[in-house]
């Protein structure tokens, strides 16, 4: 489903000093702020409600969250489909300044020092990166994992969305994680946060760790 952006009549946003003019057509069509989309969209039946982040899933995906085992705190939306995955961070950010441009930076350098490659490309959210790096199975065998890491700047908040699996390197394969990351709403709040403090997720009414839910 694709959501609608409030109309002019709608309540006024507060809260947004950040100028948007490099990442407003980036999210003309998401993802979006809670604030951009209708009480009805936020709450209709199909989303699923995991605190800063509402997905939507589309059929045959699979929904995983990723939880600290001595905290029990969720760190990770991950939404599989077929043999590619999604996963999905959000960050706080400041109010008058995006932060992807110096993350993408980072992650770059920490690719540099695990011995891989971090190639930037320009994607349908904007500058993105291409990541193969060497990763060890469980057998002991080294080979090159290629993923895509893709970063939205939105008003005092980013989303970063990490593409695994086939749909890394294939554009069809690509598509439902692409449009799976346009239909997510970052509800990031009016609390004060620390820049790049991890935004709070939640599991869903009735889900238990480790135990995938069909999305």
């Amino acid at each position: 489903m694709i959501f609608r952006r409030k109309g002019k009549n709608d309540e006024p946003e507060t809260g947004e000093t950040l100028d948007e003019t490099g990442t407003a057509d980036v999210r003309a069509e998401g993802p979006f702020d809670s604030t951009e989309v209708d009480a009805a969209d936020l709450e209709a039946e199909d989303r699923i409600d995991l605190g800063a982040l509402v997905v939507t899933g589309m059929p045959g995906m699979e929904l995983g969250l990723q939880v600290d085992e001595q905290s029990g705190v969720v760190q990770a939306v991950l939404l599989m489909l077929d043999d590619s995955a999604l996963e999905l961070r959000a960050f706080a950010a400041p109010k008058t300044s995006g932060i992807w441009d110096e993350v993408r930076q980072e992650i770059a350098g920490e690719a540099a020092r695990m011995g891989g490659t971090a190639t930037e490309t320009e994607g349908p959210f904007g500058t993105e990166l291409v990541l193969v790096v060497p990763v060890e199975d469980p057998e002991g065998q080294v080979f090159s994992q290629t993923s895509r890491v893709i970063g939205v700047d939105g008003p005092r908040w980013l989303l970063r969305g990490t593409v695994l699996g086939r749909a890394a390197v294939e554009p069809d394969a690509a598509e439902p994680m692409e449009a799976t990351l346009r239909n997510t709403i970052v509800v990031r709040g009016n609390e004060p946060m620390a820049v790049r403090e991890s935004l709070p997720l939640q599991m869903p009414p009735g889900a238990q760790p480790n135990e995938p839910e069909e999305a």
